[in-house]
């Protein structure tokens, strides 16, 4: 197989010819108002590209002759023959429908729009939704404008609370590949364990970009692992940095939940500046927000049972279960708590968002070079976030846990990060006669430090401090690329070429707490080698244990890739592309993966399109290094700890747990795109996803599934402080099938334009009934994945998500207005709690903006106008009634009113 690509790439590298390239110099302008289209994108053919300045000038070189595209979001994209002078002017017409932008993801080619690509692209112009639109970060924006993406924040949850998992397609985070400016993106440090959505995955944190700093999010919703990389299974997000020169931007964002709680404030700014007579740009961004913490527990009524011979008391949320009169029962509550000197406030829990404080700066330059024949880039960022979330309240019934002389009451820890996540990618673009080369390297980090508060080491009673430095955990990912492109005009109707390699190379790190968050000072060691704790009392900071030293790692490993891709014109009116990707692991092996997909125009508005591809997701480092011991609900429904263990441990071994390998995966998509009017367009797309040896977490051995203790297994885990044990399989294959529509219309109404957008994915993943488990575990079905797992993968996200957005702009107002459908979602409380639904939702959004002057505008709207929330939850599944929401669907915070202000400046 390697011999026929290089003989193929040879074959095609034998058609170059070097031919005369003429320079050009041109300007793009609207076309109503003749007013400069500062950052318009040029693309030539074979990718050469361009951006207009401040006075929408742009120069770019060029074959004679040849045919450039030219666009600009909320724009109608043009194609312009090149004059024999060189010299011309673009006037592109207003329009809020971007399906006719040149998307970069899903196509090599440069002449490829979302209507008559191969394969489905969303392109969001976030740079125009974020003026208007309720929501602040890139997750919300995503999850409100694309139906097929789901992300939704957690709370009580660790890290996870810091870090918002999300999902394309309803795959796993871990099966998404997200690049930056079409180069790769670094995954987090942070490893999905807290039994939320995509328990047991490594996801990309699309948060540490500044909005301010993007000028479009393209979506590629197909499998793409031939094209970009393996493991893009579910498909490819590809965030395209602003170009824009001589223009300062800045915009403050305020809002407040209809609560009074999750207050925000929100400062960014952009900057370009024009750099030579070239095209050449440095482009800024920095942006600041500060989100306080929401609280949406169950009222904190209380029973305190009088205890004084043991110096403590009872405390637990009043149930209302057993025909109790709530009144009363809040009436003997104060009557108590007054006697004894205590207020509702010393037992109360906080369950909702965490507290954000979020930094972040970004650049993208180019520098043209060797008369536009060569250009140096270089783009990259910092981010720092510092968080601050809630564990579990630790109810002084519980003496193992408590040091009542610190607090008497019980106490509720906080879980605090420092995140810092850096990038930097640079590289050369050269034009070889016809050939297009791109060099370049990325390279990424992101570090996740914990701080444990309010809490105590119980084993060290009174000696205890109440606050630890747990440890943390980092992830440097280093990638190198070499591409080439060419577009041949000669073959059929036009032929696209591309091919190259890329190395990476990954290490993971687990770096440990002090040693008081995670020793238990009370375990003694028996001459026999058994471990006993005769006092008791619970080791390391309560909520979140340290990582202990032997949790601590460093992992490594790399990866090399060779790929081609290629699109073929065969006529004006069918499109054949196919595309392959060979990729060897230092720890998995090698994997070869394919691509094919066609367009079909069967008349001028009506396009057929279908692929087929293959994916191959390697375990994440994560998966195969992580090892903890924290603190979770047990399948009795108390608190305990509970571990992750390596596959290669002995305990892993002890219990027949085989080593993990790759999963694997089919993807089939069939759809059509129709725009019988310019203002008019649908677009229709079917897919089934096939997921072979999907990589899950176990349920807890320790207990059987019913939630009682296994003593032979309880023995092996004594020596680790553990009263579980969890590990990584390739445990289940899965089938995932879906549609996605996407209507747009557009049309004066009155003196104002009206646009409108109705989109819909509906989704639904089956994991199949026969599990891949090894001979040694049968019959323990239930725990090697248990009934709560299948949960988090079918049912947890909704299975249909509908959005209808309107857009009404006259004169210097312009409105909008959204609703969208969260479908039903289903959690299980297996084996301790119930199964419940969660009925569908609708959202809805609004905000009106005025332009208070040419360059400053005012915004006033409001997220969840109607202040809906998800359903309350079963009283089974809520630990004692605290946890009154499950952050499904939309989220618990209720309805989120905002003020935004936008100012332009031209700088020069």
């Amino acid at each position: 197989m390697k011999t026929v690509l290089f003989t193929f790439i040879l074959t095609l590298a034998g058609l170059s010819a070097y031919a005369q390239l003429l320079e050009v110099r041109g300007r793009v302008v609207d076309a109503t108002t003749n007013q400069p289209l500062p950052g318009a994108n040029i693309l030539a053919n074979g990718g050469k590209g361009a951006a207009a300045n401040a006075d929408g000038v742009f120069t770019i070189r060029v074959n004679a002759g040849e045919t450039i595209t030219v666009s600009s979001i909320g724009y109608d994209t043009q194609r312009v023959p090149v004059p024999a002078t060189g010299e011309l002017t673009v006037s592109l017409k207003p329009g809020e429908n971007v399906l006719d932008n040149v998307v970069v993801v899903g196509s090599r080619s440069t002449s490829r729009t979302v209507l008559n690509t191969a394969v489905p692209v969303d392109v969001l112009p976030i740079r125009t939704l974020q003026r208007t639109l309720p929501q602040n970060d890139v997750n919300q924006l995503l999850t409100y404008v694309a139906p097929s993406f789901q992300s939704n924040r957690q709370s009580s949850s660790d890290g996870t609370e810091h870090i918002d998992p999300a999902s394309l397609r309803g795959l796993g985070p871990d099966q998404t590949l997200v690049l930056i400016n079409g180069k790769r993106r670094h995954t987090t440090s942070l490893l999905n364990n807290q039994g939320t959505f995509g328990n047991g995955t490594v996801g990309t944190d699309l948060n540490a970009i500044p909005v301010s700093a993007i000028d479009r999010v393209e979506i590629l919703r197909d499998g793409a692992s031939a094209q970009y990389g393996s493991d893009a299974i579910a498909g490819v997000i590809n965030v395209i940095l602003k170009k824009n020169t001589n223009q300062l931007e800045l915009q403050g964002t305020t809002g407040l939940t209809q609560e009074g709680d999750g207050g925000l404030l929100r400062l960014n700014a952009n900057y370009g500046r024009g750099l030579g007579k070239n095209g050449g740009f440095l482009n800024l961004s920095a942006e600041g927000y500060i989100r306080d913490r929401t609280n949406r527990t169950q009222n904190h009524d209380l029973i305190i049972f009088d205890q004084s011979n043991e110096g403590y008391f009872f405390a637990y949320p009043f149930a209302g279960e057993n025909g109790a009169d709530a009144a009363q029962s809040r009436a003997i509550d104060d009557r108590i708590l007054q006697e004894r000197g205590l207020k509702r406030d010393d037992f109360n829990f906080q369950v909702g968002d965490a507290r954000i404080r979020n930094a972040n700066v970004f650049a993208n330059l180019s520098l043209p070079f060797g008369n536009g024949k060569g250009e140096f880039y270089a783009f990259g960022g910092y981010n720092y976030r510092n968080g601050n979330g809630f564990g579990f309240r630790r109810l002084p019934s519980d003496p193992s846990q408590m040091v009542y002389s610190l607090f008497p009451n019980g106490f509720q820890p906080t879980t605090g990060s420092d995140i810092h996540d850096r990038s930097l990618a640079a590289g050369v673009k050269y034009r070889l006669g016809q050939w297009q080369m791109d060099l370049s390297n990325t390279l990424g980090n992101n570090r996740f430090d914990y701080t444990v508060g309010n809490t105590v080491n119980a084993s060290l009673q009174e000696r205890s401090p109440t606050s630890f430095e747990a440890g943390g955990h980092a992830f440097t990912q280093n990638t190198v690329n070499l591409d080439f492109t060419r577009y041949i005009t000669t073959v059929a109707s036009g032929l696209n070429v591309a091919f190259g390699g890329e190395f990476r190379a990954e290490q993971y790190r687990i770096r440990a707490g002090q040693e008081e968050s995670w020793r238990n000072y009370g375990l003694v060691t028996n001459p026999n080698g058994t471990v006993e704790n005769p006092t008791g009392l619970a080791g390391g900071s309560q909520s979140f244990i340290g990582f202990s030293p032997n949790n601590a790692v460093t992992a490594s490993r790399s990866n090399a890739a060779l790929y081609v891709d290629t699109e073929l014109d065969v006529t004006r009116r069918w499109l054949v592309s196919a595309a392959g990707r060979f990729e060897n692991y230092t720890d998995f092996g090698s994997t070869f993966n394919y691509k094919v997909a066609s367009r079909l125009s069967v008349t001028d508005w009506l396009n057929l399109r279908g692929a087929i591809s293959t994916g191959f997701r390697a375990p994440s480092l994560h998966q195969q290094y992580f090892s903890y011991v924290s603190t979770t609900i047990l399948a009795n429904g108390r608190l305990g700890n509970t571990g992750f263990f390596p596959n290669q441990s002995p305990l892993a071994q002890a219990l027949g747990i085989p080593e993990l390998k790759q999963e694997t995966s089919q993807n089939y998509s069939l759809g059509l795109t129709l725009r019988p009017t310019s203002r008019f367009s649908l677009s229709v797309d079917a897919y089934r996803i096939r997921v072979k040896d999907r990589i899950v977490l176990t349920g807890l051995f320790g207990y059987d599934p019913f939630g009682e203790p296994v003593p032979a297994i309880q023995t092996l885990l004594a020596p680790f402080e553990a009263d579980g044990a969890r590990f990584f399989t390739n445990a289940i294959n899965t089938t995932t099938r879906g549609l996605d529509v996407v209507m747009t219309y557009n049309a004066p109404v009155g003196t104002g334009t009206l646009n409108g957008i109705l989109s819909a994915n509906f989704n639904e993943t089956k994991v199949d009934d026969q599990f891949n488990i090894p001979a040694q575990l049968r019959g323990q079905e239930d725990v090697f994945f248990s009934p709560n797992e299948r949960g988090l993968i079918e049912t947890v996200n909704p299975r249909q998500k509908v959005n209808l957005t309107l857009t009404y702009s006259i004169g210097k107002w312009t409105a909008a207005l959204a609703n969208v459908y969260f479908g039903a979602v289903t959690r299980n409380g297996f084996p301790f709690g119930v199964i419940q639904t969660f009925g569908g939702k609708v959202v809805t959004d609004v905000s009106l903006s005025y332009n208070v002057l040419n360059n400053l505008s005012i915004t006033l709207g409001a997220n969840n106008l109607l202040n809906v929330y998800p359903d309350v939850q079963a009283y089974e599944n809520s630990y004692f009634g605290v946890f009154k929401y499950a952050p499904v669907q939309m989220g618990m915070n209720g309805a989120f009113y905002f003020l935004r202000a936008n100012y332009r400046l031209a700088v020069r």
